[in-house]
């Protein structure tokens, strides 16, 4: 199955990734996949449909975490490979995988920027929410190009400014007790990476795709069973966590905005009751081709 995948697990220039996704992270999103999955799992239709499968076609997943869209994509292909940094969440992949009883599926480690992918070895790579932490995007998608053959198609969904995604509000009201980072503002690697379509379409045409193109989508995402549910959940996520450290937060200060999430939360929780919390997320679905000349 592995035919014309080469290698490079070895190989990683995105080392602060690598250690993050290796470290508590990784763990965090491996030992969550459903809570992760009931957040996002609301764009994956938008991008399955961009990325216009056919049965024959061989998948390229990057940055594929868990493996839901990789199974998913391999539900309607002919063969389908996700690659990622993180070996925890490999690992939960490849039992989803095992579990669902899919042949026509594998998953490597390694950093997509850099892996040797075979030349014009896929059809069509996709991402959900994978593409936004190359330490160089234009090297990053230069490889994925070459990855795939003349003509190939790329499909990707990366979040739309801070501002536009419903979560805002609960990370605003973190910040009234906590200092957190100003997290519209794209700093490198990151989910805001690609928020501007303007520079993913730059970033695209310099690493050689051609007929780049950005269609705006709202997707639902679950976040808990109610707001303090959904409170508790956002505080074990890591990035939340390394911020309240180098805030320097001490336990009366992280409960108050702990509160403060809850309470925002629940603006948001349906009938006012136990039925759930959702939020909309508001996202960009990238699509693009790689020249056949």
């Amino acid at each position: 199955m592995t035919d014309g995948v080469g290698s490079g697990a070895e190989d990683v220039v995105n080392a602060e990734q690598a250690a993050a996704w290796n470290g508590y992270e990784g763990r965090h999103w491996a030992d969550h996949q459903d809570r992760y999955d009931a957040i996002n799992d609301g764009v994956n239709a938008p991008l399955l449909d961009a990325a216009a499968l056919a049965p024959t076609d061989r998948v390229l997943d990057v940055g594929c975490g868990n493996g839901r869209v990789t199974r998913l994509a391999a539900g309607r292909a002919a063969y389908a490979l996700g690659v990622d940094l993180s070996a925890p969440m490999l690992e939960r992949a490849r039992a989803g995988a095992a579990a669902e009883g899919l042949g026509n599926v594998e998953f490597v480690r390694g950093d997509a920027q850099v892996y040797g992918f075979g030349e014009a070895a896929f059809d069509v790579a996709v991402s959900r929410l994978g593409v936004m932490f190359f330490a160089d995007p234009v090297a990053g998608f230069g490889n994925i190009g070459r990855a795939l053959r003349p003509g190939g198609r790329l499909a990707f969904v990366c979040p739309q400014g801070f501002a536009r995604m419903d979560q805002s509000t609960v990370f605003a009201a973190i910040g009234e007790h906590v200092r957190l980072p100003d997290l519209s503002r794209p700093a490198g690697p990151g989910p805001q990476a690609l928020a501007d379509p303007g520079h993913a379409r730059r970033v695209l045409t310099g690493s050689g795709f051609g007929d780049v193109a950005v269609e705006g989508v709202e997707a639902s995402q679950y976040w808990g069973e109610d707001a303090e549910d959904a409170a508790g959940f956002l505080f074990g996520f890591g990035p939340l966590r390394h911020w309240l450290r180098e805030a320097g937060a001490d336990a009366r200060t992280e409960e108050r905005a702990r509160r403060a999430a809850v309470e925002a939360f629940r603006t948001f929780q349906e009938g006012g009751g136990g039925s759930g919390v959702r939020l909309t997320g508001r996202y960009w679905v990238v699509t693009a081709v790689r020249p056949a000349g």
